[in-house]
């Protein structure tokens, strides 16, 4: 069973686990390309920060449900127009 590891500020997990957020961005790297691009996970974990080991609470498993390539204006990268992979998030509601 392959997943799909990603870590987050503790607000975007928040927003995750509220069923808030649809998407996780990261940028349209070398690093992300190789860790998305043509690779087929069964799990994807979004994880608030870098809690210790036994604290799930900061943990939320979900099915892999995948990507999409778009081109956004966030707060994160100076409102500037950036390319990237939007993961799919859980669907809670």
């Amino acid at each position: 069973m392959k997943t799909l590891y990603i870590h987050l500020k503790v607000k975007y997990f928040n927003e995750i686990k509220s069923g808030k957020k649809v998407y996780e961005y990261r940028l349209k790297t070398d690093y992300w390309k190789r860790r998305l691009v043509g690779r087929d996970y069964d799990h994807v974990m979004f994880i608030a920060g870098y809690p210790r080991a036994d604290d799930m609470s900061k943990r939320i498993i979900a099915p892999y449900r995948g990507y999409e390539e778009i081109c956004i204006e966030h707060p994160e990268w100076n409102n500037e127009p950036q390319e990237v992979f939007a993961i799919l998030t859980p669907n809670f509601l």
